[in-house]
């Protein structure tokens, strides 16, 4: 069950991130869903060394840190993407 939340957390970051960001972004769906598992795991980190780990509640200073480097990880995985394969399949 664990590996169903992280998917379904790292695509409703992944999509979140991606409305933030200005501009268009053209990572298919499925890496920004992997972009946003890895922005849960790395705000989970962050948040861990900042001393908010668990809070009673909600975890809403987690839920930031999660957002945000969602935030960069999306917009610095969708530069790679278009710098590799995306001028690709812009090509063609």
């Amino acid at each position: 069950m664990g590996w169903l939340w992280a998917i379904i957390v790292g695509f409703v970051l992944g999509l979140i991130a991606k409305a933030i960001i200005p501009g268009k972004q053209h990572s298919p769906l499925w890496l920004t869903t992997i972009f946003g598992m890895l922005g849960a795991v790395v705000g989970n980190s962050i948040a861990r060394a900042a001393g908010v780990e668990s809070t009673s509640g909600i975890d809403w200073s987690r839920h930031a840190f999660q957002l945000i480097a969602a935030i960069i990880i999306v917009a610095l995985g969708d530069m790679l993407y278009m710098a590799t394969l995306g001028k690709r399949k812009q090509r063609t």
